[in-house]
């Protein structure tokens, strides 16, 4: 039997190499793209490629070529015409002189961009490049969809691929060294004493040389009847199935939906909860979302009903928070997921609300959660929820952050911020 190992590094896709070496090389261009496609289009659209257009100019390689001067000896095929010497008169009309009906442009190069597709994987990549999940501590790893088979030693039943020959001969051989070392030695013996006594004529050494050629001929018929190998020698390798640990999170999403949210601005909300969920994916294997809408009352729902559905009335926000660690508490144990929590609101608020929610947050909630997330998305001045999170920023400056949003475009500089790799690598 003869095997075939195929050892290239490029494999069936043999571009593979030189697209990762033009990705890096034109990193900066990418990611100015990806960056203007994130606020161009919608979020829902983000698990798709992008096209991107680099300027040609940027792409050209370096060349060697000959310097002015000196002399040049060209061979050019075909040649019926001219002799050594011989001077060419220059072309009729002059050059530039093309066949196009437009006008030339007087703007320089008039060079196409060079275009190529990101796939969905590289968008991904380049979306998140700089942002890191702080305190990502996979606690515990469970939830497993897949398994991988490990060599778990040799046990004695099993199917005929799986025979090991070299460990089955191994024990063969030892179980015949035990079997029969006690008939050897005496075999050793009795040929021992059997040479000592064929030179001797005497009667009674013929009678002893007869017995110990009986016993020597029933000890080697003997010998011979222990098998070369047993079933009881057979080792087959034993292979066992081992999940790969998945992490797991939990991501809860809170929103205010009192007569001061108006549509435009949840969809601003929405835009950033899609963002994160997208940013978990690539950290985590299972993910649950919990979507929790309050206005004087909090209240799980679905997703329809957390973005769309209309709400009058007052805002308490300390509701939102305490059905949170209410949920948290009875299915969520903090010790086996990662939970992480991002409050969207217009900043209003009951007064005597916001210290509640401080104090909720600050006692129950951030001892609990991966990370918290405020994002406030009003063009107007700080709220009165603004300023009692304040004190909770400088406190759980590794757990908590908030950030103002004022439009659509601030969406994503304000996630980037928020998940600043550099900044938590500074704070742990």
């Amino acid at each position: 039997m003869s095997y075939i190992i195929d050892r290239r590094l490029n494999g069936k896709n043999k571009s593979m190499v030189n697209r990762q070496r033009f990705l890096r090389r034109y990193k900066n261009y990418i990611k100015e793209a990806v960056s203007d496609a994130v606020n161009q289009r919608s979020i829902t659209d983000m698990e798709r490629g992008e096209q991107v257009s680099i300027p040609t100019r940027s792409t050209h390689e370096p060349i060697i070529g000959h310097g002015p001067g000196g002399k040049q000896q060209r061979v050019f095929p075909g040649n019926k015409e001219f002799n050594t010497g011989d001077k060419i008169d220059k072309p009729q009309g002059g050059g530039g002189s093309g066949s196009g009906d437009g006008q030339a442009s007087n703007q320089g190069e008039g060079e196409d961009d060079f275009s190529f597709y990101l796939t969905k994987e590289e968008f991904l990549n380049y979306l998140f490049d700089d942002l890191a999940l702080p305190n990502m501590i996979k606690k515990t790893l469970s939830q497993s969809h897949e398994y991988k088979t490990l060599r778990a030693g040799f046990v004695s039943e099993g199917t005929p691929n799986n025979l090991s020959v070299v460990r089955s001969l191994r024990n063969a051989h030892a179980r015949r060294i035990a079997m029969t070392s006690g008939k050897r030695k005496k075999l050793k013996q009795y040929q021992q004493e059997l040479e000592q006594l064929l030179s001797s004529a005497d009667k009674q050494a013929q009678q002893r040389i007869h017995w110990l050629q009986q016993q020597i001929a029933d000890l080697e018929r003997r010998l011979k009847r222990v098998p070369f190998i047993d079933d009881i020698d057979l080792r087959y390798r034993n292979q066992v199935r081992v999940p790969v640990p998945s992490s797991k999170a939990v991501m809860f999403c809170l929103m205010d939906v009192s007569g001061s949210m108006t549509q435009d601005v949840k969809d601003i909300a929405k835009r950033f909860y899609i963002l994160l969920y997208l940013f978990l994916q690539k950290n985590y294997e299972h993910i649950e979302i919990v979507f929790i809408r309050h206005h004087t009352s909090a209240k799980e729902v679905s997703e329809e009903d957390f973005f769309y559905s209309r709400e009058t009335g007052g805002t308490i926000v300390s509701s939102a928070l305490k059905l949170m660690h209410q949920i948290v508490s009875e299915r969520y144990n903090s010790n086996e997921w990662n939970i992480y929590a991002a409050q969207a609101s217009d900043g209003d608020n009951w007064d005597d609300d916001s210290p509640l929610c401080a104090q909720v947050l600050a006692d129950q909630l951030l001892p609990a959660v991966q990370y918290f997330a405020y994002i406030e998305i009003t063009p107007n001045q700080h709220q009165a929820l603004w300023e009692a999170y304040k004190d909770l920023e400088q406190q759980f400056s590794n757990q908590f952050a908030m950030a103002q949003i004022r439009n659509a475009g601030d969406i994503y500089p304000v996630f980037r911020e928020l998940f600043a790799r550099e900044k938590y690598q500074q704070a742990g």
